[in-house]
């Protein structure tokens, strides 16, 4: 089998520590003809729970399909007490995209996607307001204008949730998106949303976060990427980006700062949540780079 023609997937588990995991893990793809390609795990000391990624090709032999695997390996899966998934890697993770009027980090992301570097199949863009409409429409996908007040805020989310089943989307990335969700749209997607808060968290909250920063006389200021949940900016935290800065500093160039900070933490967060190097661990992440 030519190596461009074999098929690439990942596993990953989480489950409570025990003997043995690794080995099962080794065995169940060796019996299969599949070879390792890259392999990280994790022990949380704390709470004595296990994680683990595997990336794996064919080799010997065509592999059945994230499926099938996904049932041959409930056997090993129960016994450890596991949380299991398998991924084809052929297959790309849709992202619908979600900005307001802070055009940088979706204008990174869309870069990203069109050079071919961000691992993803972008399905679209919305929006409450019409800013990144020419943009978005540019890299050829389509441009959801759903403006919001206070009236028809739950109606707005629901046609948000509409589009997410119509087009099949795995992952919503709010780049810079600034609505706050309502708890149905969080639980609904719970897992599945990733937003970049403007702020080294825990930081800075509110509207103008680099005029607090520089009121305060920070040295450091960052952004943070993180999975969405009901508890506003305190979901699971994905990856955070920081700069160090001194009194040279005024807030514009605060703001500068600040906004690649936001571009580059997003961006990776993306990009490993499609490669599927994420794994939940209460309210934390964790992150096999």
């Amino acid at each position: 089998m030519q190596e461009s023609e074999r098929k690439k997937y990942v596993l990953t588990v989480s489950c409570p520590e025990a003997n043995g995991i690794v080995r099962a893990v080794s065995d169940f793809l060796f019996k299969r003809g599949a070879t390792i390609t890259e392999a990280a795990q994790h022990r949380d000391k704390e709470t004595d729970q296990f994680f683990m990624r595997v990336e794996f090709e064919e080799a010997e032999a065509v592999l059945p399909g994230s499926k099938a695997l996904d049932k041959d390996f409930s056997g090993i899966g129960e016994r450890f007490g596991m949380q299991w998934s398998f991924f084809d890697l052929a297959i790309k993770t849709r992202v619908l995209l979600a900005v307001s009027r802070h055009t940088h980090c979706l204008n990174d992301i869309l870069h990203r996607w069109g050079s071919e570097v961000l691992p993803a199949e972008i399905v679209g863009v919305v929006s409450n307001h019409r800013d990144m409409e020419k943009m978005t429409e540019w890299y050829g996908l389509p441009y959801y204008y759903l403006p919001v007040d206070a009236g028809n805020k739950r109606e707005q989310e629901q046609e948000i949730l509409r589009i997410i089943e119509e087009k099949r989307v795995d992952l919503f990335g709010l780049a810079r998106y600034m609505q706050i969700l309502s708890a149905d749209m969080c639980e609904a997607m719970e897992g599945r949303i990733i937003n970049i808060h403007h702020s080294f968290l825990p930081g800075f909250k509110g509207a103008n976060p680099y005029r607090q920063a520089y009121m305060r006389g920070v040295k450091v200021i960052g952004a943070t990427a993180h999975y969405v949940t009901t508890d506003l900016d305190e979901g699971p935290i994905i990856e955070q980006a920081v700069e160090k800065i001194d009194h040279n500093f005024d807030v514009n160039e605060l703001v500068q700062i600040g906004r690649d900070a936001e571009c580059a933490a997003f961006a990776r967060a993306i990009k490993w949540h499609c490669e599927h190097r994420i794994i939940l661990n209460g309210n934390r992440t964790v992150v096999f780079k």
